[in-house]
């Protein structure tokens, strides 16, 4: 009785009935490894995305716009403009002067925005080194067109006319500056050909062989003999039956 027991404890277990399906392996638990994070490069965007993309692009934009001297000269121009209409307040000064000079301001706070701010890496429908450029060029004739305008207009200059003058000088001075730092953005560059063409895919057909091309002429082929025979044996046979009757 004691060895049956012990067989009946060591025996297999049971088979599963045969109407049971046998259990998925895709019910198994497995053990997934945790994704790696990927590593961005530092010099370019990657994949960034959302506030990731903008704490880059806001901090490569101000690397660049300080470290190639953009800044400062348009802080420079700035601080002459600000300083030119305080010391016109002494005295007349013509309108168009004061028009000139608040036009540049706003114009120069704006671009110091953009560029602070990353603002011009959303804005890639805009050309921006070539609307800088031709900001500074316009600056550069404005201010000198100023200086001369307001030279001509006055008979007796006080010194805090002349101050301004001067400041409005520098300021001109300071975008042309800026004109000359924008060639740094044009250089190593050449002008892209073949923009328009679309890419060729591999495997593409071969020129004469894409759907719109003509396709080459047969040329017509040789009669087959062994068909002409048995039309002529019929021929025979419909001769043979006319005879006949």
């Amino acid at each position: 009785m004691a060895d049956k027991g012990k067989k009946g404890k060591d025996a297999a277990p049971a088979a599963p009935p045969p109407g049971a399906k046998p259990p998925d392996k895709k019910d198994e638990k497995v053990e997934e490894k945790p994704p790696e994070k990927k590593v961005e490069p530092k010099d370019e965007v990657g994949t960034r995305k959302g506030c990731r993309r903008y704490k880059w692009e806001l901090k490569d934009s101000n690397k660049e716009f300080w470290s190639m001297g953009h800044a400062m000269v348009k802080i420079l121009s700035l601080g002459c403009l600000i300083g030119s209409l305080i010391m016109f307040t002494g005295s007349i000064v013509h309108p168009l002067l004061t028009l000139i000079i608040t036009m540049e301001i706003s114009i120069f706070s704006f671009l110091f925005v953009i560029y602070t701010f990353a603002i011009h890496r959303y804005l890639a429908f805009v050309l921006w080194p070539i609307a800088d450029l031709l900001n500074d060029l316009f600056a550069c004739i404005f201010l000198g067109g100023a200086v001369a305008f307001a030279v001509q207009t006055r008979q007796s200059i006080p010194m805090n006319y002349l101050v301004a003058l001067i400041l409005i000088a520098l300021a001109g001075f300071f975008a042309l500056i800026d004109v000359c730092l924008q060639r740094k953005h044009f250089k190593g560059k050449k002008v892209k050909r073949h923009v328009l063409v679309p890419p060729t895919k591999e495997g593409a057909k071969e020129p004469g062989q894409g759907p719109g091309a003509a396709k080459p002429k047969e040329e017509p082929k040789p009669a087959d003999k062994k068909a002409e025979k048995p039309k002529e044996a019929d021929k025979g046979k419909d001769k043979g039956k006319g005879g006949k009757k």
